[in-house]
């Protein structure tokens, strides 16, 4: 029996779980593309953002730009490219919406879940403020991190057997 051979990964986790640095790691394992959403957001659209921004305006340029990531995806995955996107996935219905577009494509997809405490992830959130190394994207504030820890939801148990999924602590 061979090992399945995914070609796309999501990886998720509440703010400040090390997400990108996790995906970095795998992308160097695979020999995969990284697929981070902060830069996509940050090159393309936050140097534009209304002051204070909202809600509805981020999420409606997210939908974009997640809508030109599954392009390319598909493109490297008939290539044989395995990618490991890297978009938060905050929330299971987002979770699952990656899952139904590999399921469509019929691209094997495995989720990691990264998975550290709220006092640990916001320690590392203010150090990666202040240092500004390879994994910062845009500075987040308290405030910020609070809204998505409201939002976050965790996969549970059935989520993570049903995408191949692997906790990763």
């Amino acid at each position: 029996m061979s090992e399945t051979t995914y070609l796309v990964h999501l990886v998720a986790g509440s703010t400040g779980a090390g997400k990108t640095t996790y995906s970095l790691a795998l992308c160097k394992e695979l020999g995969a593309i990284h697929i981070p959403i902060d830069e996509w957001m940050t090159t393309l659209f936050w140097m534009d953002s209304p002051d204070p921004i909202s809600h509805a305006w981020a999420m409606e340029r997210i939908g974009r730009v997640e809508a030109q990531i599954w392009t390319l995806v598909q493109k490297l995955a008939e290539q044989g490219v395995p990618v490991v996107l890297d978009l938060g996935f905050t929330k299971r219905e987002h979770r699952q919406k990656f899952a139904a577009l590999a399921r469509e494509a019929g691209l094997p997809l495995q989720l990691h879940y990264v998975d550290v405490p709220a006092e640990e992830r916001w320690a590392r959130v203010e150090k990666r403020n202040a240092e500004k190394g390879e994994t910062f994207a845009m500075e987040v504030t308290r405030d910020m991190f609070d809204f998505m820890e409201s939002m976050w939801q965790a996969p549970e148990a059935a989520e993570i057997a049903d995408l191949n999924g692997v906790r990763v602590a």
